[in-house]
């Protein structure tokens, strides 16, 4: 039998493969992706389903620039980074950029400036805590001395608190089951 010893050197010595930049795609054929695969698939379908279609009945003059287009658009979308992003990232920012506003105008008391899809907005009107209204409030004389005596004599009031509480709770008449 393997003593304690003897479990601890052998788990130590076993080694495991890490996986290193888990990040990156799988490539399917050489560095092409098969995301990559599936856009030059469909891109190329599209540009071949051009071709065919124009290519009976006109010149080349007429089906080459959708051909080019619809080609170069695809290579595009597959293979071409701006700034660390994909082509179709690039553009759907481009777009979103030039359709919102370029001037922000802040104005006070006008709201939160992220409302969270997870979160209540609750009104302060609506909304009322019983607990606080409970309480006694204290007033700057007992506070005073409760600092001066180091809390001393609050221990003592709230164990009489506590006693008055138990008093209340055994005299209250709950229901009972039939």
């Amino acid at each position: 039998m393997l003593k304690y010893e003897d479990k601890i050197q052998i788990k130590s010595n076993m080694q495991f493969k890490v996986p290193q930049d888990v990040q990156r795609e799988d490539t399917i054929i050489g560095p092409i992706t098969l995301k990559q695969l599936g856009i030059l698939g469909i891109g190329g379908g599209l540009a071949y389903a051009i071709y065919v279609s124009l290519a009976k009945a006109y010149f080349w003059e007429i089906w080459l620039p959708p051909v080019a287009i619809v080609g170069g658009l695809t290579l595009a979308i597959a293979f071409l980074r701006i700034h660390d992003l994909s082509f179709g990232f690039y553009i759907m920012y481009l777009i979103e950029y030039n359709l919102l506003p370029k001037k922000r105008f802040w104005i006070q008391g006008t709201g939160t400036p992220f409302i969270s899809p997870f979160e209540t907005i609750k009104k302060k009107d609506d909304t009322i805590n019983i607990n606080q209204s409970e309480k006694p409030k204290k007033n700057i004389h007992e506070l005073v001395n409760i600092v001066d005596n180091y809390g001393k004599n609050a221990e003592k009031e709230l164990v009489e608190k506590m006693k008055n509480i138990e008093i209340q709770n055994k005299n209250t008449i709950l229901p009972t089951k039939k």
